[in-house]
């Protein structure tokens, strides 16, 4: 959990400015990883209370764009944030209740992740999903 000061810092940085909605938003991201926008939202509005929707999805917005949070959309879900932004992971889900966890990037031999034809790409990044059953939801 990074400090109010490591959060302005991480704005400025961006080239972002320092505002109140910005600084709630990207918190909360920090603090609720996978978090869909609803959620993010009532947990802004906890410590502003009269910050609207169209804000806080502008600050999702202006944050992904400067690449401080990552919006990731695993198949029949709705769009998530997380801070954790720089890095190629990918994502396991539970296909019972939802929830959602990080999962580093394949090791060892992995030939899905090599495109068989980069139709002249220049390929940076690689989306997997990993479904199945979280432990809670395997009992």
């Amino acid at each position: 959990m990074p400090t109010p000061q490591d959060v302005e810092r991480l704005l400025r940085e961006a080239g972002l400015r320092v505002t109140r909605p910005r600084v709630a938003v990207l918190t909360a991201v920090h603090d609720h990883a996978h978090a869909p926008t609803d959620s993010i939202i009532g947990v802004v509005r906890q410590h502003l209370a009269d910050v609207s929707h169209q804000a806080v999805y502008d600050v999702l917005r202006a944050l992904t764009d400067a690449g401080l949070v990552r919006r990731i959309q695993p198949p029949g879900s709705v769009a998530r944030y997380e801070s954790r932004v720089g890095d190629n992971h990918h994502h396991v889900v539970c296909r019972a209740c939802g929830a959602i966890a990080d999962v580093d990037c394949a090791v060892g031999d992995t030939p899905c992740l090599t495109a068989s034809d980069d139709h002249g790409f220049s390929i940076d990044e690689a989306e997997v999903v990993y479904r199945g059953l979280c432990p809670d939801c395997s009992t």
